[in-house]
């Protein structure tokens, strides 16, 4: 499985994001998912984006860094300005860095160390997570929880299946405020409707993925549609 950290990039002044995609490439622990010059464009797709970091810039027009940055659902950011008069700002929203423009490679490295630092910090820290579910909360174990889909009855909802066939109705939680949950080496998204463990994958191709569980009511192995806007971000997972 690939380590990297998946970053995604946020700056309204497009030399200033071809200077900083450039840096980033050059590092070995980052990849660089995707590089935005508008902080609206990435709200649109957050959604459908598979990242852990994002390095953005403070002062844009719209909508500030710290305004996007609160809006990521926890995931770390790290700031890059040419001003200091956000600084405080900052880091009262639990910023891992706030880099000084004209970045340079050995600050942005820096930077990019104490993310990594918090996010193995973060993964260490705990095996479980608690949700709200139609009988109250739940502590559902990482290595418990196997596959999760969209409700049929109320796709605000989703159905969780654990390792030992029980499942369990998560209430009103979306795919991405899963995501930011559980930990992003073990669990990926393969469609609009369906979320795995990556255990569980047997076989898979260019648009299917064939599991070690079996499909409800049957013998047979569970099989799903691997979509379209996800199969690159599976491909990733499952690189050795």
């Amino acid at each position: 499985m690939s380590t990297k950290l998946r970053c995604l990039l946020l700056d309204d002044e497009l030399p200033g994001l071809t200077y900083l995609k450039m840096l980033c490439e050059q590092i070995p622990d980052l990849e660089v998912v995707k590089a935005f010059d508008n902080p609206v464009n990435l709200l649109r797709e957050l959604s459908d984006l598979e990242f852990d970091l994002c390095i953005l810039d403070i002062e844009m027009p719209e909508m500030n860094g710290l305004q996007v940055a609160n809006l990521l659902h926890g995931k770390p950011v790290i700031f890059t300005t040419a001003y200091t008069d956000h600084a405080a700002e900052a880091f009262d929203i639990d910023a891992i860095d706030y880099v000084r423009k004209p970045v340079r490679m050995e600050r942005l490295q820096q930077a990019v160390e104490k993310a990594k630092m918090r996010l193995n910090q973060q993964k260490n820290k705990k095996n479980f997570i608690q949700l709200n579910t139609d009988k109250g909360k739940a502590i559902i174990f990482f290595d418990q929880l196997v596959y999760v889909k969209a409700s049929e009855v109320d796709s605000r909802d989703k159905i969780a299946r654990l390792q030992d066939g029980s499942t369990i109705v998560l209430k009103n939680i979306s795919f991405q405020a899963l995501k930011t949950v559980l930990p992003a080496d073990r669990f990926v998204r393969v469609n609009k409707k369906e979320l795995i463990a990556l255990k569980i994958v047997q076989l898979f191709s260019f648009d299917e993925i064939t599991t070690n569980i079996t499909a409800p009511n049957s013998k047979n192995p569970l099989r799903l549609i691997l979509g379209e806007v996800y199969r690159e971000g599976f491909l990733k997972r499952v690189k050795v």
